[in-house]
């Protein structure tokens, strides 16, 4: 057997987690998967699968080995894909999932032109707060705010956004520009019940973490209506800077407290399969990192 198809066996074990699932997937008998690897780890001198009960477990030398072995994957099949042209024409259903007020906000005008430059893909967009599970749910793309766990797949960064506190400019004419986080006590603020959002707004000083637990003058079931309730004067909102970003940006809130603001947050648009994924998801990674990357909702 050549090295080449070696790794392909090596990466399909780890991939399923079993030398049976494996070899179903390769559709050969579980012995002839077990004398792959065997032939491999001869052929390396070490040990690259831990047995055991539930399955197998890389060693420290498979790990390593695992990682190289899927870049040299890739990168063939790219050339394979490339040289038969299976990028040339990407078509199709596109599903991206992304968080609320993202599309609104950012996505709507870099999604309108991908779909001029390429007009036989059907784009589909849905809501998730949060980190979706891409196979269990059928999404190809999702643009994610947070921190990522290991098993969400290829991750592109986009930039950075930032929960923030703001409101109008005849609110803070008539009430007042809040200097700490304990003058909110002082303060209309307006809440919302969405998921995701917490009662309690986090603040970081130069020694301590403060936690304040505004009273609200009003409540929304969305964050949407929450930040418009906040452009009329209503009361101060606290929530993440793309959501605001037309209103920030037009002048109908304006942002306070920014010395003790929280932690920036990484964006990052996630999908499977790296660079052999299908030409629809490629373009659209392709295209959009950039202007993502570029737009002003976006810290560098």
């Amino acid at each position: 057997m050549s090295r080449y198809r070696q790794m392909q066996v090596f990466a399909a074990v780890v991939q399923a987690g079993s030398l049976a699932a494996a070899a179903r997937q390769l559709e050969q008998s579980p012995a002839a998967v077990m004398r792959s690897i065997a032939a491999l780890e001869t052929r390396l001198n070490n040990k690259l699968l831990l047995r055991g009960p539930r399955g197998v477990e890389l060693s420290p030398a498979g790990e390593q080995f695992a990682v190289s072995c899927r870049q040299i994957l890739e990168h063939t099949a790219v050339a394979e894909r490339s040289a038969a042209g299976v990028h040339a024409c990407p078509a199709g259903r596109l599903t991206l999932s992304l968080p609320l007020l993202m599309d609104q906000q950012v996505l709507m005008p870099i999604a309108l032109d991908y779909l001029t430059a390429f007009p036989e893909v059907q784009l589909v967009t849905q809501a998730c707060e949060g980190v979706p599970k891409l196979l269990e749910e059928n999404i190809d793309v999702a643009l994610v705010v947070g921190h990522l766990p290991n098993s969400s797949g290829f991750a592109m960064p986009v930039g950075r956004v930032r929960p923030i506190v703001c409101g109008s400019p005849a609110y803070l004419a008539k009430w007042g520009r809040p200097q700490t986080p304990e003058d909110l006590k002082a303060h209309r603020t307006v809440l919302t019940t969405a998921s995701g959002q917490q009662s309690e707004w986090r603040f970081h000083g130069e020694r301590s973490t403060r936690l304040v637990k505004p009273l609200p003058v009003l409540t929304c079931t969305t964050q949407r209506a929450a930040i418009h309730a906040a452009t009329l004067g209503l009361g101060l909102i606290r929530c993440m800077s793309y959501e605001a970003h037309h209103e920030l940006q037009s002048g109908l809130l304006e942002p306070v407290l920014n010395d003790f603001a929280s932690q920036a947050l990484p964006a990052q648009l996630i999908y499977r399969d790296g660079r052999r994924a299908e030409a629809r998801v490629r373009t659209f990674i392709d295209f959009a990192t950039p202007r993502l990357r570029a737009h002003p909702a976006f810290l560098d």
